[in-house]
């Protein structure tokens, strides 16, 4: 479909369709449960910086530097809506860490965070990865929703590169879910389910972003930068210190590199 064609789509409709995008190559990331029972150390490391790499990337080519951009064109002063918008996306997060139940991988169940519950220790892990995923959902909806702003195709674009880069990086956190699951003792097909459960988030969030920058326009380049502040403390809190555990944290560190060149790549060239 051309970039023209697309346009003429409502878009919240866009929103919602990038992220069903990015949660079924959530899905698929995880179907690989199925063909293996154990990830090596190594791998995930390197999966894991791969993660980070791109949501850094991500953060900075298509929402901070948009939402300057913006807020130059209105007028305004351009650091005032990124640096408010960005401290309250990781205000915000933090305050849902400090609130959600929630259990990192390999942690005991006395490591849990959030709220004290009785809840099962697999309710708590798929809490502690759903919540990875809504900076990630409220980017694409916020990408896509600055369309009905700013109606071109180089907006377009860069929506795209957006949940292109989410998506690419959504299939090694799949599986980086989904395994250590299996090797928790869950069978496959449960692992699986809670894999692909986690991204169910993305779609929501999504249409969330897209809706509220539709309704309060005036707040696009906060909201950019509020999606940035979310993914890049989603990033140092909890990827970058799952990818270095073990010996080999050189190996997710190029991950991390190759993650954000990757993003780059996209955003540049399509964007």
């Amino acid at each position: 479909m051309h970039y023209k064609t697309l346009l003429e789509i409502n878009p919240i409709l866009l929103a919602l369709f990038a992220a069903l995008f990015t949660w079924g190559v959530t899905a698929l990331g995880a179907s690989m449960v199925f063909f293996f029972k154990k990830i090596n150390q190594k791998v995930l490391n390197s999966m894991l910086g791969f993660a980070a790499g791109v949501m850094i990337a991500a953060s900075f080519w298509s929402l901070l530097a948009p939402a300057i951009e913006m807020s130059e064109k209105q007028g305004g002063i351009p650091w005032v809506p990124a640096v408010v918008g960005f401290l309250a996306g990781g205000a915000f997060l933090l305050a849902i860490d400090k609130i959600l139940p929630h259990l990192h991988l390999g942690q005991k169940l006395d490591k849990a965070e959030g709220i004290k519950t009785s809840w099962k220790r697999s309710v708590l892990l798929v809490l502690a990865i759903t919540l990875h995923n809504i900076p990630e959902g409220l980017a694409v909806g916020v990408a896509f929703g600055a369309l009905s702003n700013n109606p071109d195709t180089g907006a377009l674009a860069g929506a795209v590169a957006l949940a292109l880069g989410i998506g690419l990086q959504n299939f090694p956190e799949g599986a980086a879910v989904s395994i250590p699951l299996r090797r928790e003792g869950f069978s496959r097909l449960k692992a699986f389910n809670y894999g692909q459960l986690s991204g169910i988030v993305e779609p929501i969030a999504a249409v969330i972003g897209a809706y509220l920058v539709l309704i309060m326009t005036p707040i696009l380049p906060y909201a950019l930068s509020f999606a940035a502040g979310a993914m890049i403390f989603v990033v140092v809190e909890e990827l970058i210190p799952e990818s270095q555990t073990g010996d080999e944290s050189d190996l997710s560190t190029v991950g991390a590199m190759l993650g954000f060149a990757t993003m780059m790549l996209l955003d540049v060239a399509l964007g």
